[in-house]
């Protein structure tokens, strides 16, 4: 007989109402958890493709080098395929490369490098890898001085990956 009471009838006859009683209840709060995703999804999109559009003119003018990397410039970096063509462009390979290597920006802190070794193809991360070793044997070296890094990364990042390692084992008090 309760249960086809409506559920205001059923608060004032004593029924508590919560997502574990209550079918009402709980498919409410599913809806406002789904909406809750979808404006957090918009959200991001619209920040990702803000970001996208600032990576691009920096880009376009020469200047990509000068943008601190930000949390999601990850995602940003599969974005930009959409407005170029389908490829990504060498250089967002190569900036974001430099920037795990250094590190900058967001990178600075070791779990932003360690999610983004999840998020990154492997030629942009071995070439991160190479440019750290190639820094660390010469520390006088200007990141910017090792173009060489991104086109062996580009086209063998297995062969890079295997001369980060070589390297990193060749350094003085490595075994």
């Amino acid at each position: 007989m309760g249960a086809d009471r409506p559920a205001a009838r059923r608060r004032t006859a004593g029924h508590r109402l919560g997502p574990d009683t209550d079918d009402v209840v709980r498919a409410e709060l599913a809806a406002d958890a789904a909406s809750a995703a979808r404006e957090a999804e918009l959200r991001e999109a619209v920040r990702s493709a803000a970001r996208a559009d600032e990576l691009q003119a920096l880009r376009e003018l020469g200047n990509l080098d000068q943008a601190e990397p930000r949390e999601g410039d990850e995602a940003v970096r599969d974005e930009l395929p959409r407005r170029a063509g389908g490829y990504i462009p060498a250089d967002v390979n190569a900036w974001l490369a430099r920037a795990l290597a250094s590190p900058l920006g967001h990178y600075r802190d070791p779990a932003a490098r360690e999610a983004a070794a999840g998020l990154l193809t492997p030629p942009v991360l071995s070439h991160a890898v190479l440019l750290a070793e190639l820094v660390r044997l010469v520390s006088a070296t200007d990141i910017g001085q090792l173009a060489v890094a991104a086109r062996l990364a580009t086209t063998e990042p297995e062969a890079t990956g295997a001369l980060a390692e070589f390297l990193a084992r060749a350094r003085p008090g490595q075994d």
